[in-house]
């Protein structure tokens, strides 16, 4: 018995040769039309990528208050509601729905007393104060350099967030989008995408030595919205602060210069490197809060170029001595 394997298909006549090969070279010259109408010299699975660019988060400067606030004490949530009293109030800055991101230090994977992360506690009481202005949410971000998630642990931030109503935001590889600085160093560059979800931006830097820009205070702190590959910006480092400074003005400056560290920065590690000051600033004039907060690192403004190219660009005033500030005591 024969294998069905083997059959033959049976012989076409040539009529039906000649209509089957019609057919084909139908199909064929359908399928090459419809390609040449959608077709790209685009590879097929690349899309135009939105380029976003930063809201104005800041709000109108006024006579009526200082410029600036320095607030010593132990006590860091009575410290932090004071300086923002002599401000005007939270509600000066903040309004009943509107969504809060604040962007403190939490680059390493360090504890509190080492002095590379912004204070824990003094980031736990701005988020309690947002809330008490009936923020919607308040988000607490940064790209951190080491593990995100070792670094808010380990730092105390992530616990303090959670304590006082706050949520905090990884950011992964996924979380930044394109947007356009306008700066001479910096124009198009991943930012986390939080920040244009958001009504308002916090930034609570700590103060400590920087081992290339000499300092790395409320300017610098805004290298912790970016991704890509930060390190290419050292090679201009001074210009890229001016450039982050420009773009992106934050509703109010607090600087925590509870613990500094001032030899080793910007990660430390040693104890020996850090000083106890108790004290932190707040203000509107980020070129102005910088400057002041060199003393605590024995440096003078004219060591630091992006303070000048801050100035030169409108972004605040060097001379903080001339501005109206108040120092307290709590």
């Amino acid at each position: 018995m024969p294998s069905q394997h083997k059959a033959r298909e049976p012989l076409l006549t040539r009529r039906e040769l000649i209509v089957k090969s019609a057919l084909t070279c139908g199909f064929a010259a359908g399928a090459g039309a419809l390609g040449y109408l959608f077709y790209s010299d685009e590879p097929i699975n690349r899309r135009k990528e939105k380029i976003y660019t930063f809201k104005d988060y800041a709000i109108a400067q006024s006579n009526v208050y200082p410029a600036f606030v320095v607030v010593r004490g132990k006590v860091i949530p009575q410290m932090a509601a004071a300086a923002l009293d002599r401000l005007g109030g939270i509600s000066r800055f903040i309004n009943p729905g509107e969504k809060v991101l604040i962007k403190p230090n939490v680059g390493w994977d360090r504890q509190p007393e080492q002095a590379a992360n912004t204070n824990p506690e003094l980031v736990g009481a701005v988020v309690a104060l947002c809330r008490e202005a009936r923020a919607s949410e308040v988000w607490v971000t940064d790209a951190s350099i080491n593990d995100p998630y070792r670094c808010f642990a380990r730092s105390g931030i992530e616990d303090a967030v959670n304590r006082a109503g706050g949520t905090v935001k990884y950011a992964s590889e996924n979380d930044f989008v394109l947007t356009d600085l306008k700066g001479q160093a910096l124009r198009v560059w991943p930012v986390s995408r939080f920040f244009h979800d958001v009504d308002k931006v916090i930034n609570m830097p700590v103060v400590k030595q920087h081992s290339l820009s000499r300092c790395t205070i409320a300017m610098k702190n805004w290298y912790g919205a970016l991704g890509g590959q930060r390190n290419r910006l050292h090679q201009d480092i001074h210009t890229s602060i001016a450039d982050l400074a420009a773009a992106i003005r934050p509703t109010f400056t607090i600087i925590d210069a509870t613990r500094v560290l001032k030899r080793n920065g910007p990660t430390g590690g040693s104890l020996s490197d850090v000083a106890i000051e108790n004290t932190i600033i707040a203000g509107i004039d980020e070129v102005a809060l910088d400057s002041y907060s060199l003393g605590f690192l024995e440096l003078d403004p004219s060591d630091i170029p992006f303070l000048e190219i801050g100035e030169k660009r409108g972004l605040g005033v060097i001379d903080w001595a001339s501005l109206h500030y108040e120092e307290l005591n709590i």
